[in-house]
């Protein structure tokens, strides 16, 4: 156990420099033009995609929940925070950490209060159920101007302070890795593994099901919400359509393609997937938008044709995550840590 803590430090260490390199890199580009405002608002864009989508890597890549409302609690927090920062925050340091930390509770406890019930769902039929709740949290955000004026309703929200850049977003992106990791390496982590492979076994293990699967629905939900929160203070304009079924489908798609049950197969199509699209509107022009759920299925069934596993295969860089030997090993000698009680 110890030498794998030592390992998981090293890795910790490893990624800090590579993440400073990086970050290096793109100040570089900005500072000498190569990386303009346009190209760096559509990074930004996918680093907080990275944190939306490492939540629901969670729920469906490591837990085998599948989901199809996570975009409804990215919008949650997003509105949230929005509103907050638009009504009485106006730029102040105080009030923007408040509606982060607003947007990403408001998400954790509203999947808590529909998690309870529906997790206990399976399969297509808890998709379905997901899908459900969007739908109700997309008509609600239209209809939100008639509860409280400043949500602007179908028209969308605006002004709100927009006090988040690069900088912040990055930190924010490598601290949610490594939390990410942290989770997926721990004792909950495992269990939430066995789980997916097969729910009865750990049940017969001893492994309390619904509670993990209700933490890990929470953990994911609460950072697609705090995805959701950097995304409001960063982009002028919020709109119901930003957060309705196919951003759901955009998360799922990146989750898929990148490798269930593998972090670096969603960080690596995450980034990936945005500069795509983006791409693709430049390309496309405004027929982007009529074409946008045809391009989906499209790469959705090439993938499951050429690579039905997922680009990653379920794979994890072992600078990222240690290898699957070290973390059984760890296991062995850490015990049941994850049964009833644990």
């Amino acid at each position: 156990m110890k030498n794998f803590r030592l390992k998981n430090a090293g890795n910790t260490v490893v990624i800090l420099v590579i993440a400073l390199a990086f970050y290096g890199l793109v100040k570089v580009g900005s500072s000498t033009g190569m990386l303009n405002d346009y190209w760096q608002r559509v990074l930004d864009q996918a680093l907080i995609t990275t944190i939306g989508a490492l939540g629901l890597s969670i729920i469906y890549g490591f837990t085998g929940q599948f989901s199809l409302g996570h975009a409804a609690f990215y919008g949650l927090g997003a509105y949230t925070a929005g509103v907050i920062s638009k009504v009485w925050g106006h730029g102040d340091a105080g009030y923007l950490v408040l509606a982060m930390v607003a947007g990403t509770l408001m998400a954790a406890v509203v999947s808590l209060l529909v998690g309870l019930p529906i997790l206990r769902l399976r399969s297509d039929y808890l998709g379905i159920a997901t899908l459900g709740f969007g739908i109700i949290v997309k008509v609600a955000m239209d209809n939100s101007n008639k509860v409280f004026a400043p949500l602007g309703g179908a028209t969308g929200m605006t002004g709100v302070p927009q006090v988040i850049n690069f900088d912040l977003i990055f930190v924010f992106a490598v601290l949610a890795i490594l939390l990410v990791r942290n989770f997926i390496t721990s004792s909950y982590g495992r269990a939430c593994v066995t789980i997916r492979e097969d729910e009865i076994a750990a049940d017969v293990m001893g492994i309390d099901t619904t509670r993990y699967k209700v933490m890990a629905f929470a953990l994911g939900c609460a950072l697609a919400g705090f995805a959701g929160t950097l995304y409001a203070h960063r982009y002028p304009y919020l709109h119901p359509t930003s957060f309705d079924w196919l951003k759901a489908f955009d998360f799922l798609l990146i989750v898929v393609l990148g490798g269930l049950g593998s972090m670096s197969g969603t960080i690596a199509t995450a980034v990936s997937w945005v500069f795509l699209l983006e791409g693709l509107r430049i390309v496309l022009g405004e027929a982007f938008v009529d074409y946008r759920g045809v391009i989906y299925a499209l790469i959705l069934i090439i993938t499951i044709l050429l690579r039905p596993q997922g680009l990653f295969s379920g794979k994890e860089l072992k600078i990222l995550v240690p290898s699957q030997a070290s973390r059984k090993a760890a296991s062995r000698e850490e015990g049941s840590h994850a049964r009833l009680g644990g």
